[in-house]
């Protein structure tokens, strides 16, 4: 999307839809799948709540906690030099107040080092979308199916409410987001909902009409456990080559073949 030596920016998004230019985000929790994801090109590295499930091992998004979330935002965001590096804002805090919303996503952007914040929200939030934008803090809205609701929308499932999606979207966006994600969304609704907004959509499980996918790292690479979304589609099989590795490394170990002459010091 940009020079490889110049990093991402909101200008950089708003030039890819402009230009009909799909963008690429992808989460990351670590150094090394920082580092991975911004050698790989991609436009955006979101370091999501979705910590929570996929490295703690959690049931959802909820119990991420906004010190876990700068811990791990400001090691993706060192590992990074290119893309832009997108934190989450945990539950529940853009529910607590303007105020609240924007002193946790300022601690977001000082102590991490990233160049924008993503939260979850309907229409309700506007208000806390438009105070953290005016504080100077780039802001990307999420709609659809949103994790850290899942109790209250009944689980994780398709969202169909096209008046409901498309609210909560506009909203967002006349209120300073610089981005909207739509998560699983039929790709009709996605699509009418990119054609009305002004600012980019970043789609998963939305369909192929939005300005740019998203995907989780893990899910992705297939290092996933436990059940994947039909949305995705696994680029490796990399929990089966980790596997593998581990086994046969227990073997030479119990039949005396590791280490060898060539991994021995001395």
């Amino acid at each position: 999307m940009t020079d490889p030596a110049r990093r991402v920016t909101v200008l950089d998004l708003a030039a890819a839809k402009r230009d009909r230019r799909p963008c690429t985000m992808v989460t990351a929790y670590d150094w090394p799948t920082g580092q991975l994801a911004d050698a790989a090109g991609v436009d955006c590295v979101l370091v999501g709540d979705s910590v929570a499930m996929v490295v703690a091992g959690r049931s959802s998004t909820i119990p991420a906690t906004l010190d876990q979330m700068i811990y791990h935002g400001e090691i993706v965001s060192r590992a990074v030099s290119r893309a832009m590096v997108v934190v989450d804002l945990p539950f529940p805090l853009q529910h607590l107040g303007v105020r609240t919303a924007v002193e946790s996503c300022g601690r977001i952007l000082k102590e991490t080092g990233c160049q924008a914040v993503k939260l979850e929200g309907t229409a309700g939030q506007a208000d806390v979308i438009a105070g953290i934008a005016a504080a100077g803090i780039p802001v990307m809205g999420h709609v659809g199916l949103r994790p850290q609701a899942v109790h209250q929308l009944g689980g994780y499932r398709m969202q169909r409410d096209i008046d409901r999606l498309t609210a909560d979207a506009e909203a967002a966006a006349h209120a300073g987001a610089c981005a909207v994600i739509l998560e699983c969304v039929p790709q009709e609704v996605a699509a009418t909902i990119t054609r009305s907004l002004t600012v980019p959509t970043i789609g998963i499980g939305a369909g192929p009409h939005c300005d740019g996918q998203v995907l989780v790292m893990h899910d992705l690479i297939g290092l996933s456990t436990g059940r994947v979304p039909r949305f995705v589609r696994a680029y490796a099989d990399v929990k089966t080559s980790i596997g593998d590795a581990l086994a046969r490394w227990r073997q030479d170990v119990e039949h005396y073949r590791f280490p060898g002459p060539g991994e021995t010091l001395g």
